[in-house]
């Protein structure tokens, strides 16, 4: 897995979740119809910068009780925050919900869970489930999920390190992901340094429209001076 250097995460963190997705078009034209959220997500906390780290993936229920009791329940608790410790760092856990209609039943994330995770290197969490506690989350800690709910029920890992979907957007352990209050995508490591130029480009492109659309007496004959402008900028 190439490294996640602070000056790629500053250079990542610069840009909002649309403005990656723009930029993807450019450096990988192919994943243009894929690779992204494209389900709502509640994001409890949309003053926070960008998230931008490795996935640890996980998938939970919580509608029914786990079918492991006792230490085999204690162990399989504790393999997963040994996953999560044991990753890159920066991290970011994106979690399917299993429960199908009822996802969201209880929540896996909370004030406690929330610490713990950040303690361990963990940013935030994707997940298509639920959160709660919001008042007492971790400082910093982002969260993009499915619903708000009040309770954790009979929340439990059921599995973790394997591709989930959430949100339509398919993630594997390992993935770069970038996400904000609009959603988030996944960025492939190849193209991930790429990624900044090319939104300067889009920008610089965008800006010569903007501008003119902002001028008295815009129109349409304006509009299409703008375009041409626009287009030689390379």
């Amino acid at each position: 897995m190439p490294e996640l250097t602070p000056t790629l995460i500053a250079e990542l963190a610069s840009l909002d979740t649309p403005t990656v997705c723009n930029a993807l078009e450019v450096v990988a034209p192919e994943r243009r119809g894929y690779g992204y959220t494209t389900q709502p997500l509640v994001c409890t906390r949309p003053a926070l910068k960008p998230i931008v780290a490795v996935a640890r993936t996980a998938s939970i229920r919580a509608a029914h009780p786990s079918e492991l009791r006792g230490a085999q329940a204690r162990e399989a608790s504790v393999a997963y925050y040994r996953y999560i410790d044991a990753g890159p760092k920066p991290s970011v856990v994106v979690i399917a919900d299993l429960d199908g209609a009822q996802r969201g039943y209880g929540s896996w994330w909370g004030e406690v869970n929330s610490n713990i995770h950040k303690g361990m290197g963990c940013t935030g969490v994707i997940t298509d489930g639920s959160v709660r506690d919001i008042p007492d989350i971790a400082a910093g800690f982002a969260m993009l999920a499915d619903r708000i709910g009040p309770s954790h029920a009979f929340v439990h890992v059921v599995n973790f390190a394997q591709s989930v979907t959430v949100a339509g957007m398919q993630v594997c352990d390992g993935d770069l992901v970038h996400a904000d209050q609009h959603g988030a995508v996944v960025i492939p490591w190849a193209v991930a340094h790429q990624v900044k130029a090319a939104a300067d480009l889009i920008a610089r492109k965008e800006r010569v429209i903007i501008r003119a659309a902002q001028q008295p007496g815009f129109n349409m004959e304006r509009l299409e001076m703008a375009w041409g402008e626009s287009a030689e900028i390379h």
